[in-house]
């Protein structure tokens, strides 16, 4: 997982760079407010990739005495500084600068560089976006593409996923900004791409922000892993009654496990720490993400699942 996540990012960090470097060299030869957006827009979705990159390398590190469940939510954290770079930097700056160009327009020179550049960069951007949305779709199983991002909980896939495809639909905008200029004359399409483009990505890094949250403050892991977990123990003859099974991950490939089970009173302590034993090695081996498991003994409690 960690390995395909890597590709994604990589690939997408090697397309953007270049792509930016084309878009702010259109930009200063044709004024264009939507190609300078648009090239704003790759720098930081470059930056981006950089920082995703990062937080999956500190995300590998192990764990130590400061912090024992290791550093997985590492990827999280830097996942929600993406959001709110997104958020600030590419749609604050790209909104101001077509507001800038609103108030006062100037007439794009050499529209075709423009042209040209838009379609290298809808080219190799498009690209980058089926890479993302192939690596995506092999990790999402059955479940839809929408309850996918969802339930993740890897998010490097999808903010790159996410941003490719605002990248694609903002250099569509901008495409359409810098065509209706040339062929109405009305100066203000381009500033108002500029905008639009802006507001794309505002409303990628809000859901991009509101999908990382969970995972960043504590998400369970997924009903699957929770009803098997509880099915193990329900099997197990020595237990009573499950009141409790507590899951969270610490990391896309890390889940921590609390339990606790009510055994029967008959059943000597001798016997009840090799029955946990067990259970832990059962759990683990069925599900290989969990990393750490632990079991309360308990007596019932009414109302307890």
């Amino acid at each position: 997982m960690a390995g395909e996540s890597r590709r994604v990012i990589i690939a997408a960090l090697i397309g953007n760079t270049l792509i930016a470097v084309t878009k702010f060299v259109a930009a200063a030869l044709t004024g264009s407010s939507a190609m300078l957006s648009e090239g704003i827009h790759s720098l930081v979705d470059t930056g981006n990739q950089v920082l995703m990159l990062h937080g999956l390398r500190q995300a590998r590190k192990p764990p130590d005495a400061r912090f024992p469940f290791g550093h997985g939510k590492e990827i999280y954290f830097w996942s929600f500084v993406v959001a709110i770079l997104i958020f600030a930097l590419g749609g604050g700056i790209s909104i101001y600068e077509g507001i800038v160009h609103l108030r006062h327009p100037q007439a794009i020179e050499n529209p075709l560089i423009n042209y040209v550049v838009l379609g290298l960069a809808i080219l190799f951007e498009g690209a980058a976006w089926l890479f993302a949305f192939r690596a995506f779709r092999q990790t999402k199983g059955r479940w839809g593409y929408i309850e996918a991002v969802q339930r993740a909980k890897d998010p490097s896939l999808f903010v790159v996923l996410f941003e490719d495809s605002a990248a694609l639909l903002g250099l569509l905008v901008a495409l359409a900004g810098v065509g209706l200029s040339q062929l109405t004359g009305i100066l203000y399409f381009d500033g108002i791409a500029s905008v639009i483009i802006g507001l794309i990505l505002v409303g990628t890094a809000v859901w991009l922000a509101w999908e990382t949250k969970g995972l960043l403050i504590g998400e369970s892991a997924n009903a699957p892993v929770v009803e098997g977990i509880r099915a193990i123990l329900e099997a197990c003859p020595v237990i009573e009654h499950v009141n409790e099974v507590l899951t969270m991950h610490m990391g896309p490939d890390y889940i921590l496990v609390n339990i606790a089970v009510d055994f029967r009173d008959d059943v000597a302590a001798g016997d009840i720490e090799r029955t946990i034993a067990e259970l832990d090695a059962r759990i683990r081996e069925r599900f290989p993400k969990v990393k750490r498991v632990f079991i309360e003994a308990e007596a019932w409690r009414r109302g307890s699942h």
